[in-house]
């Protein structure tokens, strides 16, 4: 049976992408091994059909961490057998592209996002020049490389046009198979009386619309809000909830297994998705959560940004936002929740979509590319 090891600097717990990734990839007949990091507080990973492991280190975040854990990586990828590397954004990219080339094992590499365009280092040159130079360096020469969409793709092949095969799109969707809805409302603390609205992810960060949302709050009636997941954004929210006084409008939970996130997204009336174009990484976004919230049954009101407004209105599920102002997005929240008749068809037309949107479509991509190695 052919090894393959993926690596990711995230703690495994809610990457929903790489996780369909190993699954996939476990039904293929490969034998995979997923390697992340361990932090203090990271829950406990529930049983997978694949193996996982997770480092402990010494540092938490900046250089000193991405030293760290591209060194253990590559010695990890070096002295553990394998015939695949398979290799998840730029900051596992190096120790993956040099452990391949010194076994002569195969390499795909799976951008989730334009990581050079990422917020965190935009403004902050000599990181940004040095995830460069690492990409310069390693991506002409991968022959199987995958991203999330076309728009990403179409720049990577821009930049880089001399390379043997084109950028690969393998969307970020869920399976068509639904969790179990093992909760209620109730049990979710949701109210029962008034429409209850979603923000999901672990991405909630700053420059993705959570704080205009939350100021549009002061402006709706009849409706509260829950940010489920984790975020830097996450500790503003909170200050402003407090000193806005909209602790009755807007309510907070941790970040949830899939299964139980999914609960939430079910139950919900209106998902929202609301990054701002600040910056390539997020002007060509299409997040996870889109998907989620119409695999859910659950209409979107999301940025006006090409990836997303061509799923939302292509097919029917949403509202798209002209602005981020909170009075703009007040009034698409007023418009759904008061607009039973709206609300309902969009709910309706999120079938139809979710039939479309599912793992089990993109998976064909993924197959044709790691058939070879078998």
């Amino acid at each position: 049976m052919k090894k393959v090891i993926v690596s990711v600097t995230n703690d495994l717990f809610s990457d929903q992408r790489v996780d369909k990734v190993c699954n996939s990839l476990t039904s293929m007949g490969f034998d995979v091994v997923l390697v992340g990091r361990c932090y203090h507080s990271s829950p406990t990973l529930a049983p997978r059909r694949y193996k996982t492991e997770r480092m402990h280190l010494l540092f938490k975040k900046g250089a000193k961490f991405y030293a760290e854990y591209n060194i253990r990586l590559f010695f990890y990828l070096l002295f553990h057998p394998c015939d695949v590397i398979v290799s998840n954004d730029l900051d596992t990219l190096l120790p993956s592209f040099l452990a391949s080339k010194m076994k002569h094992k195969g390499l795909v590499y799976d951008s989730h996002e334009y990581f050079c365009g990422v917020p965190e280092i935009i403004g902050r040159p000599f990181v940004q020049n040095t995830w460069r130079a690492i990409e310069r360096f390693c991506f002409p020469k991968l022959e199987d490389v995958i991203t999330v969409n076309q728009s990403i793709a179409d720049i990577y092949d821009k930049e880089y046009p001399h390379r043997k095969n084109p950028v690969n799109v393998i969307r970020n969707i869920p399976t068509k198979e639904k969790p179990a809805i093992t909760e209620t409302r109730s049990s979710l603390g949701m109210p029962e009386d008034k429409k209850v609205l979603l923000l999901q992810g672990a991405g909630i960060n700053v420059d993705r619309g959570s704080e205009e949302l939350v100021s549009a709050m002061k402006w709706v009636d009849g409706a509260v809000l829950f940010i489920v997941g984790s975020g830097d954004a996450v500790p503003r929210l909170k200050q402003m909830v407090a000193d806005e006084k909209l602790e009755e409008k807007v309510r907070f939970v941790h970040r949830q297994p899939f299964a139980k996130l999914f609960n939430y997204t079910y139950w919900a009336d209106i998902g929202f998705s609301l990054d701002k174009d600040t910056n390539i990484n997020y002007r060509y976004s299409l997040p996870n959560k889109i998907f989620d919230y119409i695999k859910a049954g659950t209409p979107v009101i999301a940025s006006n940004l090409p990836e997303i407004a061509k799923v939302i209105s292509g097919s029917e599920v949403g509202i798209i936002i002209e602005n981020h102002q909170p009075e703009t997005i007040a009034a698409a929240i007023n418009q759904l929740i008061t607009d039973e008749e709206l609300l309902n068809r969009l709910k309706e037309d999120t079938k139809a979509a979710a039939e479309k949107y599912c793992w089990e479509n993109e998976e064909t991509v993924l197959k044709k590319i790691y058939s070879r190695f078998k």
